[in-house]
């Protein structure tokens, strides 16, 4: 797990549930203490398609996040383009959730 004094952020996450009729649907908020990394890098989305990350969020193991979920951390509001668990099983390395955004 990642350790307290890393998590200096705070993050409202609004998971992504589907298209209706009149657009996205989010679910209901949850707020969930985080480390914000604000750096461009080429990801790859859940089609396989290369697009650019403006921001990475590292959330503690069991923080539920999908594509397509409206996070709002540092007062702007971005979208999740993928999530990774990071299940370190024995190692001596912090287990976590890696969201990276547009």
């Amino acid at each position: 797990m990642l350790p307290e004094w890393l998590l200096q952020h705070e993050a409202t996450i609004e998971p992504y549930l589907g298209d209706g009729a009149y657009g996205p649907v989010w679910g209901a908020a949850v707020t969930v203490r985080c480390l914000v990394d604000d750096e461009r890098r080429l990801v790859r989305d859940e089609q396989g398609l290369e697009v650019v990350s403006d921001t990475t969020i590292f959330f503690p193991p069991g923080t539920v996040c999908p594509a397509g979920s409206r996070v709002t951390v540092n007062d702007r509001s971005i979208t999740a383009i993928t999530a990774f668990n990071r299940d370190a099983g024995l190692l001596p390395v912090p287990a976590h959730v890696e969201v990276v955004c547009r």
